[in-house]
């Protein structure tokens, strides 16, 4: 992408409104916009690297089974009635049409799943099922004041999971932690990221959510020194020793949710009527599972987590652009050796038709009235993992950077698509 051409410019002042330090630079660097608190536009680069988390996401869930749909937003009074949720949900959204009738905002997708695997369970031979979703989440959040780690609309993935028992519903939950794991650490938080004990409701002892590490973070959660277990705040005071390892020593740390996992048992199943014979013919309550991750969550715990005084910095697995490359050039020579290295990395591994792969992605800063010092400001801010700078000085050669380091080297083309690829 020409960055001369990009829809979005940077901005030199934070947004005074703005307290995070996610939004403050996804703002600037035109990663997001602002609408009103809680509700954010994802501008191109933005969604960029939400499409780079969901198609993460999406692999791992692909690998444990899952299968995608998308379910609406709009959805009935009656079917959150029958849980009992419609008065009981507190920031639930509701409105009404004009003939009186009721319905939600979809806050979360149980009263919508449910009877929808009803119309295609029967039997113990249609189970175990997995249905997975990426789709907008409306809640009625009075503190919006994290950027887009808490909204009022946002993304998430849900993924809901039938069975037959409370033992195949065991096996599944934990290739589903083993999935969640793999999402974390592809993305960048998996070395501060931690499997997080907290109560598990009304159908298990423990549910689970995945923490990660941050001053920006609104949880507290006690992390045992033994094996990194961590328990959050509202269950610690009952549990004397880990529930991992039954060690007794733990470091207390600020943490931000970016998913969660639970064993919902038959609370949503019951209510419609889910069930499902057994070989003898006997119906039995459908158990169920569900497992959320939220996908600006992620995004704005990768910026609060991986960043300097000057921008963000991106990991390559979700970066909207591998290569920023940016042309200092004056003379015809440097001018062309820019435009070619553009062509020639996003080019890189097409086959003759183009249909390989979608090359090295590059963003081009190929603006022609901006200084030197304002496209090395904007490459800091945008935080792309490699910086490649193309002028006079560098005679032939590429002068490479990666964005979390501060030394700099001269590279050939060869060896520089040999480091990108």
């Amino acid at each position: 992408m020409l960055q001369s051409q990009l829809f979005t410019k940077t901005k030199r002042e934070a947004p005074k409104d703005e307290e995070s330090i996610n939004a403050q630079f996804l703002i600037r660097a035109g990663f997001v916009d602002k609408l009103m608190a809680g509700v954010y536009t994802y501008l191109p680069l933005g969604l960029r690297v939400i499409k780079k988390i969901e198609n993460i996401i999406r692999e791992e869930m692909n690998a444990i089974g899952g299968q995608e749909i998308f379910m609406p937003a709009l959805q009935p009074k009656e079917n959150w009635m029958a849980t009992g949720r419609w008065e009981t949900m507190d920031d639930l959204y509701r409105l009404k049409d004009k003939s009186e009738r009721e319905f939600a905002l979809g806050a979360t997708h149980e009263e919508v799943v449910t009877p929808l695997a009803k119309k295609f369970i029967d039997s113990y031979k249609d189970l175990p099922m997995y249905l997975y979703q990426f789709q907008d989440k409306f809640r009625m959040e009075l503190r919006s004041k994290s950027g887009i780690l808490r909204g009022r609309e946002f993304i998430m993935k849900d993924l809901y999971s039938f069975h037959t028992d409370e033992k195949d519903l065991d096996k599944y939950y934990k290739k589903a932690m083993k999935a969640y794991e793999n999402v974390f650490e592809k993305s960048g938080l998996g070395d501060k990221t931690h499997i997080t004990f907290a109560s598990g409701g009304s159908f298990s002892k423990y549910s689970h959510e995945f923490q990660t590490l941050s001053e920006a973070g609104e949880d507290i959660i006690h992390i045992c020194q033994k094996c990194g277990q961590a328990i959050n705040k509202e269950i610690f005071g009952e549990v004397k020793v880990c529930p991992n390892c039954g060690g007794k020593d733990f470091e207390e740390a600020k943490a931000i949710e970016v998913g969660n996992i639970f064993k919902l048992g038959t609370k949503y199943s019951a209510p419609f009527n889910l069930k499902s014979k057994n070989e003898k013919g006997e119906e039995k309550d459908v158990v169920m599972g569900c497992y959320g991750i939220g996908l600006g969550r992620v995004m704005g715990t990768i910026v609060e987590v991986s960043h300097d005084d000057k921008g963000i910095i991106w990991p390559e697995s979700v970066a909207p652009f591998k290569a920023h490359l940016i042309s200092l050039a004056q003379s015809a020579n440097s001018k062309a050796q820019a435009e070619k290295l553009y062509k020639t990395l996003s080019a890189y591994g097409r086959s003759t038709e183009g249909r390989q792969n979608s090359g090295i992605e590059v963003l081009y800063d190929d603006r022609i009235e901006v200084s030197a010092g304002e496209k090395f400001a904007d490459a800091d801010l945008l935080g792309i993992p490699y910086r490649l700078v193309i002028s006079d000085k560098t005679k032939g050669k590429i002068e490479l950077k990666k964005r979390a380091e501060s030394e700099a080297k001269l590279v050939d083309e060869e060896e520089l698509v040999r480091i990108l690829t």
